[in-house]
């Protein structure tokens, strides 16, 4: 069997290595237009911030080891076309602008997501960046040692890292959000927690600027100042755009793949296209929501290692379902840890569920303890079948913790009085003897019963 794996990074490379592992007489070959083929971009803002110095420890696998193994490896290739009647791929070589063709039994679409550029697409100048290679991340932390004064346009997770990064690094920052809030993943009640801790943990190195957007950049060669759309003007010394991604569904859609709702290549719980033989996992391919069980498109990399190992497993002849996600996530601002799963509150209103929340404080281990800490959870379940539809826990304790805990009860349709029997750990170091899940989920019963 010859097996063809377009993109590498996390889906890609998974599919390969495990369908190698599973078939060893396989030929399994990856096709990538990066110069390196497996290695972890959320760890790129770390590296950027100076948690660590040789960015080569981002790289999960090098090339060398995936031969090793007995995978062909084409890195600085790109796949420009998809035959899928003759079961063939064009590639373009970009180092010698070559282009021939290879065919597949088995073809595996990994090609990933790209960041949004609309309305930024003519910007040409030296000191405007997004962040996706590992190259980009080596570019941006150069940059930032160079210059005092930067731009964040986007108030996602990646810029929330990047903004972290740069104040360790003592670097005056102005993140600009067109919504009026940050983390528009969250709630709006819990995004603006999250907001008023940056601001007043970040020594006044940090200026927010909520529903507004960039109405010029001033500058040729390299941008020197931006005008917003509200009138405000400052001086810049570099730029990153992080105003969302997108599938990369090019290539997929030439080819008479069918695209789902999402704009994502839509596949079945095997990780199948429509067309017979192509599979699509990663950020490129759309989920189903476990909640809601419509489909979504979540790019997130632990996703894209699962999936990519599904498509893996059946190519290989094994039967293997994808569940879907629940979107767990989990990042941090200094000390400040934010988490969420399942449905936020304005979701869930949108999806037709008739959702009841409660937000609670509580501290995470005994009082008397020294390392004593506060978490906020807000907790959001359906009025009319009383299940639990998600969380979003911040605070500098383990919030995390409690956010994995709900995880795992909303893959089983966990119910508000599920909730209230979990036996979970308790000793002062750890918890609380009445833990705030617990609590929360006598809220939330209390006000279901009336």
């Amino acid at each position: 069997m010859k097996v063809i794996v377009i993109g590498g990074v996390a889906a890609g490379a998974k599919a390969a290595a495990k369908t190698k592992r599973n078939l060893p007489d396989a030929e399994v070959t990856i096709y990538t237009q990066d110069t390196n083929v497996s290695y972890s971009t959320c760890g790129l803002p770390y590296y950027i911030e100076g948690a660590f110095a040789d960015w080569r420890k981002l790289i999960v696998r090098t090339k060398e080891e995936f031969e090793k193994s007995g995978i062909n490896i084409f890195t600085q290739h790109r796949v420009t076309k998809i035959n899928p009647d003759k079961k063939t791929v064009e590639i373009l070589n970009l180092l010698t602008e070559e282009v021939f063709t290879d065919n597949y039994d088995k073809l595996v679409i990994a090609t990933g997501a790209a960041p949004i550029k609309k309305g930024y697409e003519n910007l040409t100048q030296r000191n405007i960046y997004t962040l996706r290679t590992l190259e980009d991340g080596v570019a941006i932390r150069n940059k930032m040692l160079e210059v005092q004064n930067i731009t964040l346009i986007g108030g996602g997770y990646v810029n929330i890292e990047l903004l972290e990064a740069f104040v360790k690094n003592g670097k005056n920052v102005t993140l600009i959000e067109r919504n009026p809030f940050i983390l528009s993943i969250l709630d709006e009640d819990i995004s603006i927690l999250v907001q008023n801790y940056i601001l007043e943990n970040s020594n006044g190195l940090v200026k927010i600027l909520t529903s507004d957007t960039v109405s010029e950049f001033i500058g040729d060669d390299e941008i020197t100042g931006i005008m917003t759309k509200n009138g405000n003007g400052f001086d810049t010394e570099m730029v990153v755009l992080s105003v969302g991604v997108k599938p990369v569904v090019d290539i997929a859609q030439n080819a008479g793949i069918e695209l789902g709702i999402t704009g994502a290549i839509k596949v079945n719980s095997r990780m199948e296209t429509n067309i017979p033989d192509i599979y699509a996992c990663g950020d490129c391919a759309e989920k189903v929501h476990i909640i809601s069980n419509t489909p979504v498109w979540i790019p997130l990399g632990s996703t894209a290692n699962k999936e990519g190992r599904t498509a893996a497993m059946n190519i290989s002849g094994e039967s293997k379902d994808f569940a879907g996600v629940l979107g767990s996530n989990v990042t941090k601002y200094l000390d400040l840890n934010i988490s969420k799963c399942g449905l936020t509150e304005k979701e869930a209103k949108k999806l037709g569920f008739d959702p009841v929340s409660t937000i609670i404080t509580k501290k995470d281990k005994a009082g008397y303890m020294p390392e004593v800490e506060n978490i906020t959870l807000k907790l959001i379940a359906d009025r009319r079948s009383h299940r639990i539809l998600g969380a979003q826990a911040i605070g500098c304790g383990d919030a995390d913790k409690k956010i994995d805990n709900i995880s795992v009860g909303l893959e089983n349709h966990l119910s508000v009085a599920n909730l209230l029997d979990v036996d979970l750990t308790y000793a002062p170091p750890f918890s609380t003897s009445v833990d705030i899940l617990h609590s929360a989920a006598r809220i939330i019963q209390a006000k279901l019963l009336n």
